[in-house]
């Protein structure tokens, strides 16, 4: 028989520690790969665990309420397959050098970013503990170290900072640092989703959710991304190497940023463009019920090419959103009011409101997202919608 170790993955984009809440399987039991192993509670939401391998559960690591991070060993199984040493550690078949490099700094494993942030911090790269591929140091360790560094300065009032927003810290941090960003504006007129909503109630069924508007944005921005498929996708890698590049997507995957009593939350809707404004509608009401409340699964917070963020009627007339890497893009939606606007030569009031989509360069130019916008701007002002 041969042992297999069992570690915590990575849970989103900024996981860096969770709470472990309770186990779903006990020692002698038989598990199988992708079966949900263990609870955690994690910066944004209580998530499953599923296990990476099958076999019997034989060692259980970690109790409840212990703190864990990325990475740390949580179990041991059993199982038959052939070629797995007993006791074997993938880690340290990389050595040493893997984590550190040999020689001086010059030769330790980093990110350009990280690179750069130490230097500026006058941060020594050759004490930090990467937790990269093979050890090598990223954004984020050189972070923690300035962070821990710092704590000893810190003054007696300060107020720290909760798991989650420390977490939107790192996130935003990570997004400025590595993500070149611009942002091209436009304004919509809301006539046409007005009147649409305006109907719909004679047309729901006893019980249905009525869309909202973020729902017709959702399904604009996925007949949007359908048709510029360019910006369906995430960045991948680091752009000064030659592995990197882009991951188109199949399927239009919307992030909508939700606010929460400690932060923020992007939940994830996949598939969009099948989703009509009913079942979109029914959906967003759920998940942002238990975005609230702290409930959401993993795989509702990952997988999102472009996100959605609608500050709503009590909100500025416009600003601009900060990518959430990989993804792609984020659209910002200021509030609606009335505008005096001429139209074919006459003076109309309307309902308008100013987009403000912010795309990462590495992935698109000026003139993919100008249209881009266009083209969402004209869904928007149209009347052709899918109900169901």
């Amino acid at each position: 028989m041969a042992r297999v170790a069992l570690e915590i993955p990575k849970v989103g984009l900024v996981m860096e520690n969770a709470r472990l809440v309770r186990w779903l399987k006990n020692v002698g039991d038989v598990v199988t790969q992708g079966e949900p192993l263990l609870e955690l509670e994690t910066e944004k939401s209580v998530v499953e665990i599923e296990s990476t391998d099958s076999g019997r559960l034989v060692d259980i690591l970690l109790q409840v309420d212990q703190e864990v991070r990325v990475g740390d060993r949580i179990a041991w199984l059993e199982n038959d397959a052939q070629g797995m040493a007993v006791g074997h550690d993938p880690a340290a078949a990389h050595g040493p050098a893997a984590t550190h490099g040999a020689g001086g700094v010059g030769r330790i494993k980093s990110s350009p970013v990280a690179r750069r942030l130490a230097s500026e911090h006058a941060v020594d790269l050759a004490r930090i503990a990467g937790t990269g591929p093979h050890g090598r140091v990223q954004l984020i360790d050189v972070q923690r170290e300035i962070e821990a560094r710092s704590a000893t300065l810190a003054p007696p009032d300060l107020q720290p900072l909760s798991s989650m927003r420390r977490a939107l810290a790192r996130s935003m941090t990570l997004s400025n640092a590595t993500v070149p960003q611009f942002t091209v504006e436009r304004a919509v007129d809301w006539t046409a989703v007005r009147a649409q909503r305006a109907k719909l109630p004679a047309e729901l069924s006893a019980g249905e959710t009525r869309p909202s508007v973020n729902d017709f944005l959702l399904q604009a921005i996925a007949r949007a991304l359908i048709r510029f498929p360019e910006l369906n996708a995430t960045f991948w890698g680091y752009a000064n190497l030659p592995d990197a590049g882009v991951v188109p997507a199949k399927g239009a995957h919307i992030g909508l940023v939700v606010a929460v009593e400690s932060g923020l939350l992007v939940p994830v809707f996949h598939g969009v463009e099948q989703l009509g404004l009913v079942e979109l509608a029914r959906q967003r009401r759920d998940i942002v019920e238990r975005a609230l409340k702290g409930k959401l699964k993993r795989e509702e917070l990952e997988g999102a090419t472009f996100s959605l963020s609608n500050l709503g009627a009590q909100g500025p007339d416009r600003f601009n959103a900060i990518i959430n890497p990989p993804q792609s893009a984020i659209l910002a939606v200021g509030r609606q009011r009335d505008c005096v606007v001429a139209l074919s030569g006459d003076i109309h009031v309307r309902p308008m409101s100013q987009l403000t989509l912010t795309v990462d360069h590495r992935i698109a130019d000026g003139r993919l997202a100008s249209d881009f916008l266009a083209c969402l701007v004209e869904i928007l002002e149209g009347d052709t919608w899918r109900l169901n």
